[in-house]
């Protein structure tokens, strides 16, 4: 999704600002200019075709109703289905709490690391994107939960985001969950699935 830059006001050239503007004009113009930004995110078919893992059509053609069905059954089927999981991907980002599924899929990848070298650095690169106060990605926990995370990487282990991992999943289950399912990307994706078939 791209904005273009406000256009430059009459008598000005790109870059420069008019006679006597102030800095809070500048900083209202580029709010302004953000705000339009977002009133531009949907919430469609569209946007989630666009970042399939594969190429969309040929990925829709494998997906079945029965398939993008079945991910209503519970939020652990749709995680675990490559497709879902782009669909909420997809459908998280017209929310702009994508950093929610990206923390869980970090801690499912950490879950992996064998090297005890590498399970360090990696745990405190999690920490300082998701965990940290002010972090760049911060998702949504409690302060004892940040508390005993951040207890945890004293010594890193396999377990150390287990409770703001399960925090999280919680979290995107009760609340995001319910909503990608009235969702238009979802309910959208379905027909596009049935109308396949007939």
């Amino acid at each position: 999704l791209f904005c273009s830059r406000p256009q430059s006001l009459p008598g000005c050239t790109a870059g420069q600002d008019a006679p006597g503007e102030r800095t809070g004009q500048r900083q209202n113009r580029g709010m302004r200019t953000r705000l339009g930004c977002l009133s531009h995110k949907s919430d469609s078919y569209n946007d989630f075709t666009a970042i399939l893992p594969d190429k969309p059509n040929r990925a829709l053609k494998r997906l079945s109703t029965e398939e993008a069905t079945r991910w209503a059954d519970s939020f652990d089927v749709l995680l675990s289905h490559k497709y879902g999981l782009a669909a909420f991907r997809a459908f998280l980002k017209t929310e702009f709490s994508e950093e929610n599924l990206e923390f869980w899929l970090a801690c499912e990848d950490f879950k992996k690391t064998r090297s005890a070298a590498k399970l360090a650095s990696k745990a405190q690169r999690i920490f300082e994107e998701f965990i940290d106060v002010q972090a760049p990605r911060e998702v949504n926990i409690d302060f004892q939960t940040r508390e005993l995370t951040r207890r945890n990487m004293q010594e890193p282990s396999l377990s150390c985001f287990d409770q703001a991992q399960g925090k999280v999943h919680s979290l995107m289950e009760k609340d995001s969950y319910p909503r990608f399912l009235r969702s238009k990307i979802y309910t959208d994706l379905l027909s596009q699935t049935q109308r396949r078939l007939s």
